[in-house]
């Protein structure tokens, strides 16, 4: 299923900016950063919420805050895209 991933954590201290980079790292491990906050990732949902549990762990609850939009299988229909970054199928195969 196609998970969107969003973030905001606050960066007003060295430790906020921290977080961020580690919340932005542990993303890029598990889909496509569409925008600057923003990852569409491709996962069953063993995976999701592994990863949720990860994100969890990182954040500060009070501070900084998460969003998980799970879009199913037949997300094709259910997403539209204009302007620059295009992006690439999540379900087929990177070649790089």
């Amino acid at each position: 299923m196609l998970v969107l991933i969003t973030y905001d954590v606050n960066t007003e201290t060295p430790a906020g900016k921290k977080r961020l980079r580690r919340v932005a790292k542990q993303c890029v491990n598990f889909g496509q950063r569409v925008q600057n906050s923003v990852f569409e990732c491709n996962m069953d949902a063993a995976k999701c919420r592994e990863v949720k549990a990860i994100l969890e762990k990182i954040i500060d609850k009070e501070q900084d805050s998460l969003r998980f939009y799970y879009l199913g299988n037949n997300y094709k229909s259910k997403v539209e895209h204009i302007g620059a970054k295009p992006s690439f199928d999540v379900t087929e195969p990177l070649i790089i």
